[in-house]
Order: structure tokens, then C-alpha cells, then sequence
């Protein structure tokens, strides 16, 4: 073999070497697929997965499934440069920066914790959207979630304190407290009332200017508020270590199914997203391909959709899924009406 076309052997030898390494080269990004979907009206296990105590419930028939995404890699597990690239050819798999799931300065497991409440959050909005809607009285207060150490309420106000009233205005919903405290200057006191171990009391607390880039220079307290609901009934949701906010708009659908007669499904197996606030709001979610794809794959014909989220899914064209626009629980039980009955008109994404 001559010297040349053995540098030649060497070089291709050392750059299919180096090609296999740089493969398994761990990158900074996350590959996002369908994950597990479940029924909102089954069983988790032998338990129902919600279970309604202190009312009657009634058979319910058909599926209302919420739908998840499976994500791979993060800070501490990155996927290689193989699977990245091999997700992009994926049109069932998103492949996105690291960032976008786990936030630089922020540990994997404090983004799993925060995944947990905010799941335990949705379902305690989506009791109280399903009670809403059937009118049934649901009384809130205020109460103090955390406090933020260094700022003027630490040490003042307590995790768990009820906010009664705020410089002598009645306090019922949150924003209610932002409202009166952005009235005041940084360096003002305001002047709360708050009910600690069944007794009222007022603490005073001081004022300073913000430093988040989307508050930048009101003034700030620094406490994290909460509405507490004191529900007529009992609803215990179970759903194991799934996390997140997007199933809210699937449980008040599912609680609000079981507590009246005429079952809202038609028998028909429905998929959904979306985040739900306690007056049943629906909000976008994120990875709304993924869900599609698994909703599908499961079985589902009909996928309920947040406005918001309307031109991505349109976008991914999900063949053999109806696309059913929403942007309230009131209105996605319109259209699952209309979808049983064949009366009235059922909304949409737009194409």
C-alpha cells in the first residue's frame, strides 16, 4: 500500500472514529414524546381515579382522558448528539433546549417538585370549575402559601395565615391583595389583618421595590397567596407521579360527569388539555403535538383543544383526531353536548 493511500485508510478510519464518539457526545436538549394517557373516568389500580365523597355520583360511560408528555434527557441525564439528531426525524418527537424544561440555576428535582404542586394545584382548581358550574356554593379565602425570606413579611406573616383584610378592605380573592398593595410606593406599610389559629389579628408590614424584570419597581411584600375552597364535597384524585398543570381541564370535566345523571361522553372516547382556574377558564398547554399523537395512538377520536393552542395542533395534522376548539368548561361541555346529541354547532380550530 502505497503512503498515500494509507494516510488516506488512517484519516477515514480516525474520522468514522471520532463521528461514533461525537455521537454519543452528551447535548444540552430534551427530546419530548407522547407519554401515558389516561381515563379521567376509570381506574387507577382497583380505585376509581376520582373518587367523590359527600355527594351522590352516578354510572358514567365513554372515556375522558388526559394525555401526558414522556420527556428524555435534563441536566445530570443528557441525551447524545445520536438521539437529538434521531429525534428530529422524528415527527412524533420535539426536540427542545434544555432551558425550556429545566431553567438554568434550577435543580431537576425542584422542577419535579414544582411539577407536583402544580398538579396538586389543577385538581383543587378543577373540583372547584366543576362545583361552579353545578352551582353548587363553594366558599374561599385568602390564605398565605410562603414567604420569602429577606423580604419586609418574613418574620411577620406565616405560611398559612388567612388574609381577612388588606389596609380595611375585605379580602376574597387574591388579586384582590395585589390590587391594594401596588397602591401604595415602595417604602409604604400596609396594613393587614389576618386570622392565625382561629384568632384575628393585625400585622403591618413594610414595602420594597421589586427587582423581578415583570414587577420591576412596585411595590412588593413578598408573600405567595393561594385561594383555599372549602368544598361541599370530598374529591380525591389519584394519578400517581404525573406532574403539571394540563390535566385540569380533563378532571373538572371528569367530576363534573360523575355528579350528574346524564353522562356527557355519549360513550364517545375523548382526549383533552388544558389548565383550569377555579371559575373554569381553560389555558394552553405545552407539547400539544406529543399529546395529539398519544391521544390518538390510545384510541381517542375527538381531542379537546385550548384556543390558544389551536394553530400548533392544526399545524401537526392529526389524522383521525377531531380538533374541538375551547376556552371555558362551560364551553366544552357545550360542545361534548352537541357532539352527543347532533344539536348545536361544535367550535373548531381553525385551518
Amino acid at each position: 500500500m502505497s503512503r498515500r493511500a494509507a494516510t488516506l485508510v488512517f484519516a477515514s478510519v480516525l474520522i468514522l472514529v471520532l463521528g461514533v464518539i461525537g455521537a454519543f457526545i452528551p447535548v444540552p436538549y430534551v427530546a419530548l414524546r407522547p407519554g401515558p394517557t389516561t381515563d379521567t373516568l376509570g381506574q387507577l389500580g382497583k380505585a376509581p381515579l376520582i373518587q367523590i365523597t359527600g355527594a351522590k355520583t352516578y354510572p358514567v360511560n365513554g372515556h375522558l382522558n388526559f394525555v401526558t408528555v414522556a420527556y428524555q434527557g435534563g441536566p445530570g441525564n443528557r441525551i447524545d448528539l445520536f438521539t437529538a439528531l434521531r429525534g428530529w426525524l422524528d415527527p412524533d418527537v420535539a426536540i427542545v433546549p434544555e432551558e425550556a424544561i429545566f431553567p438554568k440555576n434550577v435543580s431537576t428535582k425542584k422542577v419535579e417538585q414544582e411539577n407536583t404542586e402544580e398538579m396538586a394545584s389543577s385538581q383543587e382548581a378543577a373540583t372547584a370549575a366543576a362545583l361552579h358550574e353545578l352551582h353548587m356554593p363553594t366558599p374561599t379565602t385568602v390564605v398565605v402559601d410562603s414567604v420569602q425570606q429577606g423580604l419586609p413579611a418574613y418574620g411577620k406573616l406565616r405560611s398559612g395565615d388567612e388574609i381577612v383584610a388588606v389596609d380595611g378592605k375585605k379580602i376574597k380573592q387574591t388579586p384582590e391583595v395585589s390590587a391594594v398593595i401596588s397602591a401604595h410606593k415602595p417604602g409604604d406599610t400596609v396594613k393587614f389583618t389576618v386570622r392565625r389559629g382561629g384568632k384575628e389579628s393585625p400585622v403591618e408590614v413594610g414595602t420594597i421595590a421589586s427587582t423581578d424584570k415583570t414587577t420591576a419597581g412596585k411595590p412588593v411584600v413578598g408573600v405567595v397567596l393561594r385561594e383555599k375552597f372549602d368544598f361541599p364535597v370530598t374529591v380525591k384524585i389519584s394519578v400517581g407521579d404525573v406532574g403539571g398543570p394540563s390535566a385540569g381541564l380533563m378532571f373538572s370535566l371528569g367530576i363534573y360527569d360523575k355528579l350528574t345523571p346524564q353522562t356527557i361522553t355519549g360513550g364517545k372516547f375523548i382526549a383533552g388539555t388544558g389548565t383550569i382556574t377555579p371559575e373554569g377558564q381553560v389555558g394552553p398547554i405545552g407539547g400539544i403535538q406529543q399529546k395529539m399523537v398519544a391521544a390518538r395512538d390510545a384510541g381517542a377520536t375527538i381531542f379537546l383543544t385550548p384556543t390558544q393552542n389551536c394553530a400548533d395542533a392544526v399545524a401537526s395534522d392529526p389524522k383521525g383526531l377531531r380538533l374541538v376548539r375551547v376556552d371555558t368548561m362551560h364551553g366544552a361541555l357545550d360542545a361534548l353536548n352537541a357532539l352527543r346529541t347532533g344539536q348545536g354547532a361544535v367550535p373548531a380550530c381553525p385551518k
